[in-house]
This record gives structure tokens, C-alpha cells and sequence, in this order.
């Protein structure tokens, strides 16, 4: 028998450390080839790392959370034949094994050969009065609390009244009476110690604190978020938009599509809005490094998608947008949604956005306040579709109308170009004939 050590492997090009996220296996496991033992994370990328070899698992190198460099050791097996490693040869990656320390017997002391005296026969047992002899401890059932379930508590019924009219539930007080019974003293008592009064409605308070690690994807999202806020001097601004006419489109398109194009949803629309205004005001479609001093203008517009999966929120990037009409970009959309939500998007398919759109879908709210996506200077707001009545100028009529909350830099985007942008998106959405327009 040998042993296998397992090294963090080269996860990306240019990252020199990951963070581990997850233990598959435990020390003692039996794992076989291929099997996964842990998941690293690294720019919101995560990589499993599975066994080379066939073995059980001896020793695990990391915690969650921690991070680890690229080439350490990670997992040491025992396996079968001499392994990767000397078994002795352990430095101070592992724990070496005591030896057992050997248990010694005391050895017996020779006994005297001269017999001991007899013991003198003990004294009679003093009477004692019944008035002076201890009480006999009652058991725990009955001066317990609480009591098992169902289990009625002896109580008087002016004993009971009073607890009724102070909320207290009397299978919470513990009886110091004959059996159990329940005074007047005990409800004072139990009154008294505040924080452990149950009431009768069933109601508890509760003081435990569970202490949950901010690990991984989590992480991540925190170190990102607080980045922007603390850098980005945010400008937020909210405007109502009647996508009635764009929903009544967006119906016979997905009536009469192809059966190889996807179903359409608000997103692409949103998207090729967003290319046409971007179009007019370039300096939307940028990055700044305040470090330098530097805003990078890009000409392509790299769209990025804030998602929701079961780990977190994820980013992925529809790249070239501008290149794209409504049913390619629907098809993009889709694909990095679903591999975004099964945790197989690459570092490449969830960076290098230019500006983000954000949408809760049906829970998006009347109006949302969203975080720049750092550093971006631009961040696009989808609230909650709703029917409400519009004045047309004689009457009420329903409209569907949709709130848009977008966000921008103000350190380098002015109030006015940010109305402007929101506003063209708004007669772009509103009159979606335009969308087609050259």
C-alpha cells in the first residue's frame, strides 16, 4: 500500500489560487477514478476536481473557504501499489499518526502474610424523627417542564383562571405542589423569569443564532457589490413605459415564428432598444478605471444578463448585441440562462459585459434601485409588467405599462445624458416599429 497526494491543478490561465466552495468526500472514503472530490472557485467560475486514482481518502488539506494555491496539496489517499508519495514523507502538509502509547498494568503488591484485624461491627443507626428526614426527591416527570404532549397539568381552577388571564400555558410551569399540582406561587415564579414564558397561544420565543460562512459565489457577489457602492457615486432614474403595443407584437411574433427560432420574451426587445440608443450616446457603453482616470468606450456592446441560480446571482455576457437581431439574441439569452442556472457558463461566457440589464420577471416590483455592475457606468432596471388604467384625454383606459429603474455613474454620466438614454429606450419600446428601423 502507498499513498497519493492530489495538488490544486491549474484552473484557469493566469489564476494563481482558488477558493474552495465545497467537499464532495470525508476522511474515509472509498473513492474511485474520476470521482469528484472538491469544487474551487475563481472569478465566479467553479471547477470540480476529481481523483486520478482509485483509493481512501486519509487526509483532506483545506477547509471551505479557504484559499487555496495553485499546486498544493489538497487530498492524500492510501492506495493500492506505492502511490505518488512515500508514506512517511508528510512534512507539514499532514498529520502523522502517533503510535498508540502502550498500556501498562501496575503490577500487583505482595500481600501481607499477617492477617488484618476484622473490622469492628458498625453502630446501630440513629433514629431519626420524621419531622428531620430529607423529603423525597419527586421525580423528574412531575416537577418538570415541559410536560410529555397531552399531558394535563394539575392546576385549581382559580390557579388555571389566572393563568388564562396572564397568557401563561400551564404546561410550561413546573409544580411544586403534591404531584405536580400547580400554585399561585409557581405562576409568580414562572412570570418572574420573563424570557422563558410560553404563552398560551402557542407562541415561543426563540434565541438561537445560527452562524452561516460567507463562502464562494457568495462571497463574491458581497466583495462585488460593496466594491461598487462604496466607488460609484449612483444616479438612479425611474421611468413608465406602455408596452402595450410591444406586447401585442411580441404575441403574433411568437404565433408565427419558426419552429426553429425561440419564444420571444421582453429581453431582446429591451436589448436592440438599448443598441439603437446606445448607438446615439457611446459613453454609455463604457468602463472607467477611476484608478487611472481612464473611461474605455467600447464600440461592441457586451450585454450582460444579471441571473439568479440556485448558488447566486451570475452574470453572463451576450457578446456582440450589436450584431444581433431579436431571434439570435432570444437564443443567446436562453443558452447562457441554462447553463448559467446548471453552473456549467465558463469565466469567459460570465465576463466582459459593457452594461447590464437586471430583471426580477414577475416579482420585479414598481421600482428597484439596482447596483451598477462595477465598472460599468450603466445598469438597466426591468420592473413588474402591470395593467393600470391611462388617461387618453376623454377617459380611462387599461394599458400595460412597466416601470424601467436604471442606474448610472455619476461621477461621469450627467443627469440629463442619463434621461436622455432612458428616454429614447422608452419611445423605442413604446413604438416598436422602430426597433426594425435603420
Amino acid at each position: 500500500m502507498g499513498e497519493h497526494v492530489i495538488k490544486l491543478p491549474d484552473v484557469g490561465e493566469g489564476v494563481a489560487e482558488a477558493e474552495l466552495v465545497e467537499w464532495h468526500v470525508k476522511v474515509g472514503d472509498l473513492v474511485r477514478e474520476d470521482t469528484v472530490l472538491a469544487a474551487v472557485m475563481t472569478d465566479k467560475a467553479t471547477v470540480e476536481i476529481p481523483s486520478p486514482v482509485d483509493g481512501e481518502i486519509l487526509w483532506l488539506g483545506a477547509e471551505i473557504g479557504d484559499t487555496v494555491a495553485i499546486g498544493s496539496p489538497i487530498v492524500r489517499l492510501k492506495v493500492a501499489g506505492e502511490g505518488n508519495v512515500k508514506a512517511e514523507i508528510g512534512g507539514g502538509d499532514a498529520p502523522k499518526a502517533e503510535a498508540p502509547a502502550k498500556s501498562v498494568e501496575p503490577k500487583a503488591e505482595p500481600q501481607p502474610s499477617t492477617p488484618k484485624p476484622a473490622p469492628k461491627p458498625a453502630d446501630p443507626p440513629a433514629k431519626v424523627s420524621p419531622a428531620a428526614a430529607p423529603k423525597a426527591a419527586r421525580p423528574a416527570s412531575i416537577s418538570g417542564a415541559p410536560r410529555a404532549e397531552g399531558e394535563k397539568p394539575l392546576a385549581s381552577p382559580a390557579v388555571r383562571l389566572r393563568a388564562k388571564e396572564a397568557g401563561v400555558d400551564l404546561r410550561q410551569v413546573p409544580g411544586s405542589g403534591p404531584a405536580g399540582r400547580i400554585n399561585h406561587e409557581d405562576i409568580d415564579a414562572f412570570v418572574a423569569r420573563g424570557p422563558q414564558v410560553a404563552r398560551a397561544t402557542g407562541l415561543a420565543r426563540k434565541d438561537g443564532v445560527e452562524d452561516i460562512k460567507v463562502v464562494g459565489l457568495r462571497r463574491k457577489i458581497a466583495e462585488k457589490m460593496a466594491l461598487a457602492k462604496s466607488r460609484i457615486a449612483h444616479i438612479t432614474y425611474v421611468e413608465e413605459i406602455d408596452v402595450t403595443a410591444l406586447e401585442e407584437l411580441r404575441a403574433t411574433l411568437n404565433k408565427e415564428k419558426r419552429a426553429d427560432r425561440p419564444k420571444l420574451t421582453l429581453l431582446p426587445f429591451l436589448m436592440r432598444a438599448m443598441v439603437k440608443a446606445i448607438a446615439e450616446q457611446p459613453n454609455l457603453n463604457a468602463l472607467f478605471d477611476d484608478e487611472a482616470g481612464v473611461i474605455h468606450q467600447h464600440e461592441g456592446i457586451h450585454i450582460g444578463i444579471a441571473a439568479q441560480t440556485p448558488n447566486g446571482l451570475v452574470v453572463p455576457v451576450v457578446k456582440h448585441a450589436e450584431a444581433r437581431d431579436l431571434w439570435d439574441s432570444a437564443a443567446e439569452v436562453n443558452r447562457l440562462a441554462d447553463a448559467a442556472k446548471a453552473g456549467t457558463a465558463s469565466r469567459e461566457e460570465l465576463s466582459g459585459s459593457t452594461i447590464t440589464i437586471t430583471s426580477l420577471g414577475a416579482m420585479g416590483g414598481v421600482a428597484t434601485t439596482p447596483v451598477i455592475n462595477y465598472p460599468e457606468v450603466a445598469i438597466v432596471g426591468v420592473n413588474k409588467m402591470m395593467v393600470r388604467p391611462v388617461w387618453d384625454g376623454t377617459q380611462f383606459i387599461p394599458r400595460k405599462m412597466m416601470n424601467l429603474s436604471s442606474s448610472f455613474d455619476h461621477r461621469v454620466i450627467d443627469g440629463w445624458d442619463a434621461a436622455v438614454f432612458v428616454q429614447r429606450i422608452k419611445a423605442l419600446l413604446e413604438t416598436p416599429a422602430l426597433i426594425f428601423v435603420d
